[in-house]
């Protein structure tokens, strides 16, 4: 056996090494006994010449092993410092080389690799010119979009209302004279309604009338209703409304008049049959002039139990052809709301 030079220290038996520890072990749980001052391990004792001597350690000094996994260990994704040897027992371990990430991540955190950091310059090639084209494309096509509404400019087509204006009190405007020899009762509280908006000016009169001064109630009802659409052309659905009306009611019929506006449906009813007077009639004439729409209405009810005897439908639509001509005329010469 050589001998040791005077003053080396001695060198610990192969039994006192500490066990090899994972490269990634968990964090060991911190032993209670090692609390005491008793359970630290001892300094180190300079040995006399001679063989070296390892201390027998006291079962308090006995240090409690690390767990050692039964296969090698892994890389984790959540590493820990690297462990060091008790204090007192052998060289410290060397520190491992740092290691790769388990998952191909690269220092410094994200983003990952196969991304260009933010704030890299554009793609070049295919790609690149790809985009590049595509704005081209919005640009082009923004600019003839513009040009367009230049040269066509913007919808703002104007109303074609053709004079007309619309009344708060249109009864004051409502001629229907021709039914005063059937109705000759004035009505002294008639009905006026009125609406005023950017899109559709409104007005709108019913009339009570009357046979004589005993009458409790109307022998008859009459109105007149004026639109002005303002933002929109009517004619459309005016006329599939009116020239359609029948397909709602079997009982109405549906004649087209001329002589006013651009277009008028005569629209009548008839339910009485022979002397029997049970039963209703009405008459409307509806007229389109520009976006102007009109409709002049009459209806009456009989029963048996009913003393006056309601006109003949046809003397009505003559009635209401002529007062149609003299109120359209006062609503082109009046002033509006």
């Amino acid at each position: 056996m050589t001998e040791r030079p005077e003053g080396a220290p001695a060198q610990p038996q192969p039994q006192d090494q500490p066990s090899a520890s994972p490269a990634w072990p968990p964090p060991a749980q911190p032993d209670p006994r090692a609390a005491t001052p008793q359970q630290a391990p001892p300094a180190a004792q300079s040995q006399p010449e001679g063989p070296a001597q390892a201390p027998t350690p006291t079962q308090a000094e006995i240090p409690i092993p690390a767990q050692v996994p039964t296969q090698a260990a892994t890389p984790s994704a959540y590493p820990y410092p690297n462990p060091q040897s008790p204090a007192g027992y052998g060289p410290p371990v060397a520190p491992l080389p740092a290691q790769a990430h388990p998952y191909g991540q690269p220092a410094g955190g994200y983003p990952p690799s196969g991304y260009p950091p933010l704030g890299a310059p554009p793609a070049t090639g295919a790609g690149g010119r790809a985009v590049l084209w595509v704005l081209v494309g919005a640009v082009v096509a923004s600019a003839a979009w513009a040009g367009g509404v230049f040269l066509l400019g913007k919808d703002d087509t104007e109303a074609d209302l053709r004079g007309y204006e619309a009344k708060s009190n249109l009864c004051s405007s409502v001629e229907y004279a021709s039914f005063k020899n059937e109705y000759p009762e004035e009505d002294d509280a008639p009905v006026n309604n009125s609406l005023e908006h950017e899109a559709l000016d409104q007005s709108y009169c019913s009339i009570s009338l009357k046979t004589s001064s005993t009458s409790s109630l109307s022998d008859a009802y009459f109105s007149v209703q004026l639109d002005l659409h303002k933002k929109t052309d009517p004619g459309p659905e005016f006329t599939a409304l009116w020239s359609e009306y029948d397909q709602r009611y079997e009982d109405y019929d549906v004649d087209e008049v001329s002589g006013f506006g651009d277009e008028a449906y005569l629209v009548t009813e008839d339910t009485t049959s022979g002397d029997d007077t049970s039963g209703s009639r009405s008459a409307t004439l509806a007229v389109r002039d520009g976006w102007m729409t009109y409709e002049m209405r009459w209806s009456a009810y009989g029963s048996t139990y009913d003393d006056v005897a309601m006109p003949e439908v046809n003397d009505v639509v003559e009635w209401l052809k002529s007062d149609t001509n003299a109120t359209l005329d006062n609503l082109r010469d009046s002033d509006g709301i």
